[in-house]
């Protein structure tokens, strides 16, 4: 069966059903990530009447409506987004949203008797002999560009310079083709067709899909839900968008979404910066109890997955439900209250949390067992042990979309306690915390998500840094301290151990780069013997701790044992061993104390 139609139009013909809305781009409000410089080539290519490719569009299923008479789907750009909204900027003159979330537009000028397009700057804007802005020239007058033009260069050859304007102009008319698939494809197959065609592009997300679907739909105010999910995103990375949603999108700033959103403007938390896709997911999942985003496209859409045929009712339904889940994500108490909680289990960093589908999945969880109305307490004990939970055994590391879909119907058919219990007693036995543990902290990677339970475990116990009296590990995370190693690394170096095994994470602790300077390349013996000295005489060059109490105490809550105040080079391989059966006891009892 063939799967798609191949047509060609002309640009201009695109570009007025972008602008009508035939044609849907969900992302013309994320950044344009095209530089000037490809801009410029592309409309050289449509001068030189060079192919500038395919895009590709998929028509959303026709829909039946509530009268029973049939709704036609408009087309969702898939493939060409870059393509299209260059041609936007630069023919029309329309601005874009850049990398910075700046609202800009992009010039490109022309030279008519070289017939050479060149990104606009100072110096073409001070040299007659260029057309500074395409666009104007385009959608101008080309009797008057042309007249002004000789004005201003008298010596040009004026049918050579003429044939070069007549050629400008009529870029819009140049064809380009468009590959609309069927409307009736599933969204699986969509992406497959959209994987082969494009396989050295960026692959489509089923996230892209949703936006595409949200975008699409102004019956049940689709727009305006994707500008709130994009706006959101956009305000938490950077606060100062604040400032361009106001002047540029006034219709948008009197909504009751965006005046709910206002708070992130003066909130400079970095520790969940979710982009759409987070949001979608986790939107989606805690309303819908179901994990599959190709399943939103299809409520979306209207689907009934029992009759297989779609209806106006469901996808009304399904745009209500997927708008109350936005609201919940990016109501202030929940975000606020959620990070809260993270951060109450001792995750104050974003380096600390590596994986952004834990982060979403909590949040999940901390959305659903609210809506179940679960007492805040549980909630928070539950939310802090599950978020590690998923840490320590990489529960979304693989394919978290399906492992999504089954926690959250497991959650939502019995207590969550319950199943909290299922995978501690599956997972986390004493084979995983005494052998499996230790093992993993075998590892020369510091961004290895164990070593950052442990440094967690810490920030949640109030440690102290390594010999340090009085500053915390909280705090030298916060404040970007460094890690330092327990056996110097210039001393392992020189007594021949190579990077892979120095830098062993059991070997790392965060440490104040002043005590590290002091212990300088010493065995630890050496270095303990020189701390003793100075408890002894009160002068504490080394460290502010004056007692032995005091050094055992910082030692344990480092997690460092005792027997390297004995230990020099020889000794390393069972330093190692020893403290990372101490590391992954204390990851249990911090994980249990959650």
């Amino acid at each position: 069966m063939q799967k798609y139609s191949v047509n060609q139009h002309l640009i201009e013909t695109i570009l007025a059903w972008v602008n009508s809305g035939e044609i849907a781009i969900p992302e013309i409000q994320r950044p344009f990530v095209w530089d000037g410089a490809k801009v410029r080539d592309l409309l050289d290519s449509l001068y030189q009447g060079y192919p500038i490719g395919y895009i590709i569009a998929w028509r959303n299923p026709n829909i039946r409506l509530k009268d029973g008479s049939i709704s036609e789907g408009k087309k969702i750009l898939i493939d060409g987004q870059q393509r299209v909204t260059a041609l936007t900027a630069a023919i029309l003159g329309q601005y874009v949203v850049n990398k910075t979330y700046q609202r800009v537009k992009i010039k490109i000028a022309f030279h008519p008797v070289e017939e050479r397009f060149e990104v606009q700057n100072p110096a073409i804007l001070k040299d007659k002999t260029w057309i500074p802005d395409v666009a104007e020239a385009i959608n101008g007058d080309l009797f008057e560009v042309a007249d002004k033009y000789f004005e201003l260069n008298p010596d040009v050859d004026k049918k050579q310079v003429r044939n070069a304007f007549s050629t400008l102009i009529n870029i819009p008319k140049k064809q380009i083709g468009l590959i609309e698939l069927a409307p009736d494809l599933d969204i699986e197959t969509v992406t497959e067709i959209f994987i082969r065609i494009n396989s050295k592009g960026v692959v489509l997300s089923q996230a892209d899909f949703a936006m595409s679907k949200i975008a699409s739909n102004t019956e049940y105010g689709g727009n305006e839900l994707r500008k709130a999910i994009d706006y959101f995103c956009h305000l938490a990375i950077a606060p100062d968008f604040y400032k361009h949603i106001v002047e540029n999108d006034k219709e948008f700033a009197k909504t009751d979404a965006f005046q709910k959103m206002q708070w992130l403007k003066d909130e400079n938390e970095d520790l969940y910066e979710p982009d759409y896709t987070d949001l979608i997911r986790v939107a989606f999942t805690s309303q819908f109890n179901r994990g599959r985003l190709s399943d939103l496209v299809s409520l979306l859409s209207g689907r009934n997955f029992e009759t297989r045929t779609f209806d106006e009712t469901i996808a009304e339904q399904s745009f209500a439900t997927l708008r109350s889940g936005v609201q919940k994500f990016t109501n202030e108490t929940n975000y606020k209250r959620f990070l809260m909680i993270v951060k109450s289990a001792g995750f104050i960093s974003p380096k600390l949390l590596r994986s952004q589908n834990v982060m979403n999945f909590a949040y999940v969880l901390y959305l659903k067992l609210k809506e179940l109305g679960v007492n805040s307490v549980a909630i928070e004990s539950h939310v802090r042990r599950w978020l590690v939970y998923s840490i320590l055994t990489g529960r979304y590391s693989g394919s978290p979309e399906s492992v999504f879909d089954f926690d959250i119907k497991q959650i939502s058919q019995k207590p969550f306690s319950e199943y909290l219990k299922e995978k501690e007693d599956g997972e986390l036995s004493d084979a995983f915390w005494y052998a499996s543990l230790p093992q993993s902290l075998d590892t020369s990677v510091a961004s290895s998500p164990y070593f950052h339970v442990f440094l967690a475990s810490q920030v949640k116990a109030n440690d102290r840094g390594f010999l340090s009296r009085d500053v915390m590990v909280g705090d030298l995370i916060s404040l970007r301290g460094d890690i330092h190693h327990l056996f110097p690394k210039d001393y392992l170096k020189k007594s021949g151990l190579d990077r892979g095994k120095y830098n062993q994470i059991a070997n790392y602790a965060y440490m104040q780069s002043e005590i590290n300077i002091k212990i300088g390349n010493k065995a630890p013996k050496d270095y303990f013997e020189l701390i003793a000295g100075h408890m002894e005489t009160g002068d504490m060059k080394v460290s502010g701790i004056s007692t032995q109490d005091e050094l055992l105490a910082n030692l344990k809550m480092n997690c460092v044992p005792t027997e390297i105040m004995q230990m020099s080079f020889n000794d390393f391989p069972d330093f190692l061993d020893l403290r990372r059966k101490l590391m992954a006891t204390k990851i249990k009892e911090y994980y249990y104390s959650l």
